[in-house]
């Protein structure tokens, strides 16, 4: 069975994102990276109501694994980030869920639940361009991870 990823972003009360285009961006993003993975988008106006709508796997299926979006999280460079993404496919992973927490950070709950905290850098970003930048490293691990050339032109030198 294929891996298939969910980003989940906590919004409060808003339906949908206030910028156009950080809307616009994460839809690219999110369109590219569908033509190696199944790839859906989800927003919940709390914690509480994602983890009800995320408590029990579907029929046939196992738990999903779940990585909190988390300033105190591990970071990964592009290349280690496709490699977890890749053993996660690899190892039969039939569902990864990322998910960006409400503005006040995630409850001692969530962390418990959590498979891994990653964290996309020290500093704290807006809830779209924090989703803007998981779909485009989603997009960018995929192409790594076949070969594309989208990531060729940024590796480190050394």
């Amino acid at each position: 069975m294929e891996t298939e990823l969910a980003i989940l972003a906590s919004s409060g009360a808003r339906a949908k994102f206030k910028s156009a285009a950080a809307a616009q961006m994460l839809a690219d993003y999110c369109d590219r990276a569908r033509r190696y993975v199944p790839l859906r988008i989800e927003r919940f106006a709390s914690e509480e109501k994602f983890f009800s709508a995320h408590s029990k796997p579907g029929p046939n299926r196992r738990a999903a694994r779940l990585v909190l979006l988390d300033s105190r999280g591990k970071l990964l460079s592009s290349e280690a980030f496709a490699g977890w993404v890749g053993k996660q496919r690899d190892e039969g992973v039939q569902q990864l869920v990322f998910a960006i927490g409400p503005a006040d950070g995630w409850s001692a709950h969530a962390y418990e639940k959590a498979d891994l905290l990653l964290s996309l850098g020290p500093m704290t970003f807006p809830h779209e361009l924090a989703a803007v930048v998981l779909a485009e490293q989603i997009y960018r691990a995929f192409t790594i991870l076949e070969g594309h050339p989208y990531h060729l032109g940024h590796r480190i030198l050394g």
